[in-house]
């Protein structure tokens, strides 16, 4: 492939700035949808994606045109962590995590891509994925059902829940062009819409809140435990930044796995997920609807993003958009979230498909099993600061299963 995108002609400033907003409300639905299920701050979360984006097009300089935004892998295991260790320690976890991206890209750049394929075979990858989305689907129900709202009755919830689901359905099955791209965007509105008519909605926080403000930032903390707890989980969004950088590479014909280089880009992503940690924010990764947005409008220019990431910290700042955010009732996430989580579990599946192998062969029969049984199940190795469980006792057993186990001739 050829470099292509640095030979385009150089947008006009007024739709450069068109264009870049574009993007950021492409990316805003999901962008904001990660903090509101997690119990961050949504104006921070804004902050630390348009901080996160500078910083991997610093590292990358400027060649690759991707958005850095909320990661949807680290959902279940943020809520778990919060619950468990607090919010801190949480993103102190979370630091580390994007230190292991770090720890990745480098040895990426001193020995190429073999060994993670060796070391995170699909047979591995694939149900640690689906671990991640289904570790926590309870707490999907619970959200659709009113459980964790106490003004909102079962019926009301089921109601606003399965509204904002089938909008976000319709709009990703039958949607045409930008409408495509914001499927949350439009389940969540909608879902909203209905929550005003019924009378669900309490607009005090947006009256009390200032216009500006600065964010409520959060410090991290780093505590074993959850440090032990986060780390397993990048190991799925690391290995799935190789295709996203193949497949925007696709769109622009442009090799950015040979320039600027998977280790670049793989550093680009972890420093910006613990920059975010930082400040309270949840992990970075690139956005997939602002690669079909790419991929729609032609924008190839990675400048775009830059304008898109400058509009995104402005925005953190305007103190009523993030109460407004806030005032979104329970249910209407959780309507977005059965099928969130459930979409992640299916490209975990889809990963042990593509990969062609038997899945009932013994080798496999037993790495998949324990997999799922260790992460969905609740089971528990250790104890005190060293407890591992959920996602990261999952990755670590097949890590370990796929190492031992002797490979075998499959029918």
């Amino acid at each position: 492939m050829t470099d292509t995108a640095a030979a385009l002609p150089t947008d006009s400033l007024p739709r450069t700035l068109l264009t870049g907003v574009q993007m950021l409300f492409v990316a805003f639905g999901a962008l904001v949808l990660v903090p509101l299920l997690t119990g961050l701050d949504p104006s921070v979360a804004l902050f630390t994606a348009g901080l996160g984006t500078l910083v991997f097009h610093a590292v990358t300089r400027v060649t690759v045109p991707v958005f850095l935004a909320s990661s949807f892998a680290f959902i279940a295991p943020i809520q778990g962590s919060v619950a468990s260790f607090g919010i801190p320690a949480t993103l102190g976890g979370l630091l580390v995590a994007g230190l292991v991206y770090v720890a990745i890209s480098q040895a990426v750049r001193l020995k190429g891509t073999a060994w993670l394929h060796r070391l995170l075979p699909p047979v591995v990858v694939g149900p640690v994925i689906m671990v991640i989305g289904l570790a926590l689907a309870p707490v999907a129900v619970d959200m659709a059902t009113g459980e964790t709202s106490e003004h909102i009755g079962y019926g009301a919830a089921l109601f606003l829940s399965m509204a904002s689901l089938l909008v976000t359905l319709v709009l990703a099955v039958f949607g045409r062009g930008i409408a495509r791209l914001i499927p949350i965007m439009g389940g969540i509105a909608s879902g909203y819409a209905l929550a005003l008519l019924m009378g669900l909605v309490d607009f005090t926080p947006v009256r009390e809140a200032a216009w500006l403000a600065i964010p409520e930032f959060t410090a991290p903390s780093f505590h074993w435990a959850a440090i032990l707890f986060m780390i397993p989980v990048a190991i799925a969004p690391a290995v799935e930044h190789i295709g996203d950088m193949i497949a925007i590479g696709s769109v622009t014909r442009t090799n950015y796995l040979e320039r600027p280089g998977l280790h670049r880009t793989l550093l680009g992503d972890g420093l910006a997920t613990s920059t975010a940690a930082l400040f309270g924010g949840p992990p970075n990764t690139t956005y997939s609807e602002v690669t079909g947005a790419v991929t729609l409008t032609r924008a190839f220019d990675p400048r775009i993003m830059l304008v898109a990431a400058g509009f995104a910290v402005g925005l953190a700042f305007v103190a009523k958009l993030g109460a407004l955010l806030q005032t979104i009732p329970g249910p209407v996430m959780g309507g977005i979230m059965t099928l969130l989580f459930g979409s992640i579990a299916v490209v975990g599946m889809n990963t042990l498909v593509r990969a062609g192998h038997s899945l009932t062969a013994p080798r496999n029969l037993v790495v998949i099993s324990l997999i799922l049984v260790f992460g969905i199940g609740g089971m528990q190795v250790g104890g005190g600061q060293f407890t591992l469980q959920g996602v990261s006792l999952a990755a670590l057993v097949g890590i370990l299963l796929n190492a031992v186990l002797p490979g075998a001739e499959e029918e």
